[in-house]
């Protein structure tokens, strides 16, 4: 899609907008439109589009904010997610947040426009001096859960789905078999990637999740970990069929606490915690910045001293696993584990 076409148009073929207001609670807050862009997944995803919609639901109630979302389509073009970006930032939305390093190119193009705009950008950096750049130390949530996962494991065999096969994804891969690793040095991790580098589709296959899963757990596999955005429904509902707690299988989720996900509501049994990457920690700062004028920029890492990761504790099953956890997480926090990335 050309730069020149118009919105219209991309709103049609890439986008659903939706445009949420709150009464004030903060004078200042009352002045600030935020523009949100989800990712591809959307809104509903139970993964990271869903966190950041957390966060600025967060900043509305808190900070009496304004807010349009939109939503770049499963086959958009960098030149249609430019126009979704330029359509919040020409109608007064600052600060702009993009969700996912899909919008890097289009966000990086877009930013040099505006300059008196305040953008962020979610697992990108955009070197730019109006840019927050959000990225997450997911592989040390990624080593809390696979701690968890080989604490559990009975089998001594574990799994792990990956989405698109990216140094990203794989600092989740990294992570958590480190993780494991420590616990069971001898641990079986078998791996799976629903799509190579550019295959955007590979957020959205469950059907491939679920039969990588059911091949996995063939192999004697009793705990599996997804970092697959809506992909991961496929684990979870593999788990499920094979039996789940009660066959002494369990699922580990990414990113929310998809424990808690409405959406995940028939499947939540089998979810023994969540790698959580807090986007909506993320998003909330961003927008607590501009409204105290005091706006986020360069790189900001949300790691486990800044609250940015961590694993979720809703499901009452964790609790036998939270020591081993808890430990590894402070000695994180020392410097005494240093968690290793693919990059």
């Amino acid at each position: 899609m050309k730069k020149g076409v118009k919105i219209g148009a991309v709103l049609a073929a890439a986008a659903l907008i939706l445009t949420g207001c709150s009464s004030s609670n903060n004078d200042a807050g009352a002045d600030v439109k935020v523009g949100l862009a989800y990712d591809t997944g959307g809104k509903g995803d139970g993964s990271f589009n869903d966190a950041a919609f957390a966060g600025l639901t967060k900043a509305q109630t808190d900070l009496g904010v304004e807010f349009k979302e939109v939503e770049a389509g499963l086959n958009s073009t960098d030149a249609s997610r430019e126009e979704l970006l330029r359509l919040l930032a020409d109608t007064g939305y600052n600060p702009v947040i993009a969700v996912g390093f899909l919008y890097g190119t289009a966000l990086g193009n877009v930013a040099k426009e505006y300059p008196d705009v305040n953008f962020a950008i979610v697992d990108s950096v955009i070197d730019s001096p109006n840019v927050a750049s959000l990225v997450f130390a997911a592989e040390q949530a990624s080593y809390l859960v696979g701690v968890i996962a080989a604490t559990a494991s009975k089998s001594g065999r574990i799994g792990f789905i990956g989405g698109m096969e990216i140094p990203l994804i794989k600092n989740f891969e990294v992570g958590y078999n480190q993780g494991a690793q420590s616990v069971n040095p001898n641990i079986i991790i078998e791996s799976k990637y629903m799509g190579p580098a550019g295959d955007n589709t590979a957020w959205n296959v469950p059907e491939k999740a679920k039969t990588a899963t059911e091949g996995m757990i063939a192999k004697g596999v009793d705990v599996a970990y997804a970092a697959a955005g809506g992909s991961g429904l496929g684990m979870f509902q593999a788990i499920q069929a094979g039996g789940g707690p009660a066959k002494g299988l369990w699922a580990i989720g990414v990113d929310s606490d998809q424990y808690t996900i409405p959406s995940l509501a028939d499947v939540k049994d089998v979810i023994l915690t969540s790698a959580l990457k807090r986007v909506d920690v993320s998003v909330y700062e961003v927008i607590k910045g501009v409204v105290d004028d005091a706006p986020l920029t360069g790189v900001q890492n949300f790691d486990l001293s800044r609250d940015g990761v961590g694993y979720a504790t809703s499901n009452s099953s964790v609790e036998p696993f939270k020591a081993a956890a808890d430990a590894a997480a402070e000695k994180i926090k020392s410097g005494e584990i240093v968690v290793k990335t693919a990059e």
